[in-house]
């Protein structure tokens, strides 16, 4: 989503901006604005000389002077400099387990990095690791942004308007939806009206079995819902009253900051990013992970107070709007790419 947001925000600047995926295409193919130009890959495996060689000649016809690579794509795009030695590369951090950054493998990292003009990371722990253990030329920190883009509102989720909370998080362990799970399953005994909306793709694998598993043997049918390949999230958030995050390892979600756009109060986990994002009991409240007790506590003090709602939900809006805007963000990157 933030290869999308970052492809959209340069060329909205009046830059020309590229976006290549590499391995597989999706729905949020569809997010791009027309301006923006797109190559597929169709990668087949790890080294893929086809592959490269089409990225190539692409940066070449286009004349593209610099190559900023997500996450894995960090190594497609070192081969490329190597084809292409003039062309800037930057590398985006996105690790989501930053709590754990310090057992994360460092080859062919590491290696690559000698390719690197810079390294971005998303929070300062990420940053920091780049550092220490990289071998680019500079390190910076950038928060993500977020943008709630007009699309077609195809989603009508279920419940009662006014009682539903929502988690826009994938489905994947990191995130831990048990542990939200457990802290509904809580409140539900006194709040039964209110209704859980889990908007995520899944991966069809054994933790979203587990998820289907706990909310049957719960009896939480009727009352948490599952949304799979959702891209209406702004549609989807103007029709809900509480934003949360449970993850046990994140490095700046995206999804918190759309929270905030759309005027939700937030609970979410004391990790990675968050706790820079969200000033507690300000504009949301912070949580260990895994405790589906103090969870659940927050959960009910939101739920029975709808002026504690409005005026947080009010007080993150305003602090995401001031400190994470897309203009301030892509400022700073332009910056960047400027050095």
């Amino acid at each position: 989503m933030m290869a999308i947001n970052i492809a959209n925000s340069l060329s909205n600047n009046a830059m020309e901006s590229y976006l290549c995926t590499t391995r597989n295409e999706g729905v949020l193919k569809q997010k791009l604005i027309k301006n923006v130009g797109y190559l597929f890959l169709n990668r087949k495996q790890t080294l893929d000389i086809k592959a490269v060689l089409k990225l190539k000649n692409y940066i070449k016809k286009n004349e593209i002077s610099i190559i900023h690579a997500h996450s894995s794509s960090y190594f497609i795009a070192s081969l490329t400099k190597l084809l292409i030695p003039k062309v800037k590369l930057i590398w985006h951090d996105h690790f989501g387990g930053s709590e754990t950054v310090s057992e994360r493998k460092k080859q062919p990292l590491r290696i690559c990095s000698n390719y690197f003009s810079a390294v971005i990371g998303v929070n300062i722990k990420l940053r920091n690791w780049s550092e220490n253990n990289l071998k680019a030329k500079q390190f910076y920190y950038l928060p993500n942004f977020a943008v709630l883009n007009d699309v077609t509102p195809k989603t009508n989720l279920a419940g009662i308007e006014g009682k539903r909370i929502v988690c826009l998080a994938g489905f994947r362990p990191q995130n831990d939806h048990l542990n939200l799970l457990s802290a509904f399953k809580i409140i539900m005994k006194a709040n039964a009206n209110w209704t859980l909306h889990l908007v995520g793709n899944h991966y069809n694998d054994a933790y979203f079995h587990q998820i289907e598993t706990f909310i049957q043997s719960n009896s939480l049918s009727d009352s948490v819902f599952l949304y799979h390949h959702a891209t209406d999230i702004k549609n989807i958030l103007l029709q809900t009253d509480i934003g949360v995050l449970s993850s046990k390892s994140e490095g700046l979600p995206v999804a918190l900051l759309e929270y905030g756009l759309s005027k939700l109060p937030v609970i979410v986990t004391d990790i990675g990013e968050c706790a820079n994002v969200v000033i507690n009991e300000k504009v949301g409240f912070l949580v260990p992970p895994n405790d589906d007790i103090l969870l659940s506590k927050k959960l009910e003090k939101l739920i029975l107070d709808d002026e504690l709602r409005s005026s947080i939900g009010n007080n993150f809006y305003n602090h995401i709007n001031q400190n994470y805007s897309e203009q301030k963000i892509i400022h700073k990157l332009l910056n960047i790419y400027s050095s």
